[in-house]
């Protein structure tokens, strides 16, 4: 999640829709059953990922340029990363889930928004 500072050192998040995509969009697009491709960038093990994302599949890999997908990770840092980084290639429909993991277990709890939070724990 991109944070800035302003001249009092308070913090500012900001957003970005043609890099982003917010948790509770994808979060209906689930629940819809219109879930876009979900990709996990994390290059390292992780406990906890969000219902039918792959693992990242390596650093050479271009999803086709018409393709829907969301890239996430722990705190949207690298998903915005790459995210950046495929759009830039051409792939214009790939974007990252804005802040990440953290802020969909925060923004998304079960007691809000029912019990099925579409967080699942990783296999392996």
């Amino acid at each position: 999640m991109p944070l800035s500072r302003r001249p009092d050192d308070k913090p500012v998040v900001s957003f970005d829709p043609t890099v982003e995509v917010s948790p509770f969009v994808l979060f209906r697009r689930l629940r819809e059953h219109r879930a876009p491709r979900l990709v996990d960038v994390r290059r390292q093990a992780a406990t906890i990922t969000l219902a039918g994302a792959e693992p990242w599949p390596g650093d050479d890999w271009a999803p086709q340029p018409d393709e829907e997908i969301v890239l996430l990770d722990d705190d949207g840092t690298a998903a915005v990363e790459e995210a950046r980084r495929l759009i830039e290639g051409g792939c214009e429909r790939v974007r990252a889930l804005f802040g990440g993991l953290e802020l969909w277990r925060f923004a998304l709890d079960a007691q809000v928004v029912g019990e099925e939070t579409y967080l699942r724990e990783v296999e392996g």
